[in-house]
């Protein structure tokens, strides 16, 4: 079964909604074993919708639509999918009556425009929305199904979970169907040319499972793709070909799937009983902002100060005013005794820095646009590397906030006797 998914929204031709249900609609339907060969985008136009419709129709047996399903004029897609498939719209009583008590129970004036989401084609099966007012719909014609979900992202993936997906799964027939499973391994430390050159031969050579690098703003990814009767079957594909990369790229594989290394490095502290402190200078907080995304990270983060200036990385950090003379303030010296001076004043066991240059401007012949700084101390010591950082002031940035991290991580390693 073939499926092709359309996003419909100006809003995400002009960019400015990144249209992150075509994603998870694809990477549920890739591990139900339906096919996605197509993804459209289209305005709220009815002329381009109905167009994009009919090519859809054409090449796929089952269109899933987001957006368009809202109480505004611009809302057109029941009505462009109605007229397509040659069938009026008609209201539906459960969809309306739950509008009704929506409106009621919000104190709204249930306006005209409300009751226009309950309204559906003729012979459609309605989705229900548990957490909105605006119901899909299931339509099938000659062979051919389109639904339809609203583009709100709660809206749709909950619709999507409880209704839709398990639709399609027995539409597809589970029994015949293959799965698609992917691995994701996460890299730092390396290129992406570097790593790909690492395992160019297991590339050139695949057929199932697949590997595709996947660059990202501060690290490298490589997505491992295996199709099989069953999970069980792909995950056995997957797991010698992920075994050979992790052998050849080392300690650049740091995790895999959803293991950040903030993930991991919070771990590590917590099962070791340890604290840290960080001190940024240019990440400006986006290390401590990422070390706090993790639940529980209270447990052993004492502090991550933002000390921007050589004012406050003498007086919070004990930065020698004689180093940032000599030195400046990006600098391997500087980058130390911020390490160091952090781990002090907090009294944690480790202590974590960054200072940089983000750009645009603050370059030298000496010191370049993305020359950073990170440093690691311990009681065993301190570790300073340097990075030349390449491209725009937010994107060098997150590159800083990975390096630090990641020396942090391999330092955790080292001392837990990991090789």
């Amino acid at each position: 079964m073939r499926v092709e998914l359309l996003s419909v929204g100006t809003e995400l031709l002009l960019g400015e909604i990144v249209d992150t249900n075509a994603a998870y609609l694809a990477e549920k339907l890739s591990e139900l074993g339906i096919n996605v060969y197509y993804k459209q985008t289209v305005g709220d136009n009815v002329e381009r919708l109905a167009a994009a419709l009919r090519i859809a129709l054409s090449r796929a047996d089952v269109v899933l639509a987001t957006g368009g399903l809202g109480p505004t004029e611009d809302d057109i897609t029941a009505a462009t999918v109605a007229d397509l498939m040659g069938v009026p719209l008609v209201e539906d009583e459960g969809a309306a009556d739950r509008i009704r008590s929506i409106a009621r129970q919000r104190g709204l004036r249930l306006l005209d425009r409300l009751l226009k989401q309950a309204r559906v084609p003729q012979g459609a099966v309605v989705v229900p929305n548990p957490v909105g007012t605006a119901p899909g719909f299931i339509l099938t014609r000659d062979g051919k199904t389109v639904i339809t979900l609203p583009g709100v992202p709660a809206e749709m993936r909950a619709m999507a979970e409880q209704t839709v997906l398990p639709y399609l799964a027995e539409l597809a027939g589970r029994e015949d169907t293959a799965v698609i499973v992917s691995r994701v391994l996460r890299l730092a430390g390396i290129g992406e040319s570097q790593a790909e050159a690492d395992i160019r031969d297991l590339i050139d050579s695949q057929t199932n499972p697949t590997i595709a690098p996947l660059a990202k703003t501060y690290e490298v990814c490589l997505r491992i793709t295996a199709r099989a009767p069953d999970r069980a079957a792909a995950q056995a594909l997957i797991a010698p070909i992920e075994a050979e990369i992790r052998r050849r790229l080392g300690e650049h594989v740091y995790g895999a799937d959803d293991e950040s290394l903030e993930r991991l490095i919070g771990d590590r502290l917590r099962s070791a009983g340890h604290t840290l402190a960080a001190a940024e200078s240019c990440t400006g907080g986006l290390i401590g902002h990422r070390l706090t995304n993790v639940p529980g990270s209270s447990a052993y983060l004492l502090a991550s100060l933002v000390t921007y200036s050589n004012q406050a990385k003498t007086r919070f950090l004990g930065v020698p005013e004689a180093t940032l003379r000599e030195y400046g303030a990006v600098s391997e010296q500087t980058a130390r005794a911020m390490a160091e001076g952090v781990r002090q004043a907090c009294g944690a066991d480790y202590g974590l820095s960054v200072t940089g240059i983000a750009g645009p401007t603050g370059g030298t012949p000496e010191k370049p646009i993305g020359l950073t700084y990170v440093g690691v101390a311990d009681a065993g010591g301190s570790q300073v590397e340097e990075h030349r950082l390449r491209g725009d002031r937010q994107s060098i940035k997150e590159r800083a906030a990975q390096a630090a991290l990641y020396l942090l991580y391999r330092r955790l390693r080292e001392r837990a006797g990991v090789a």
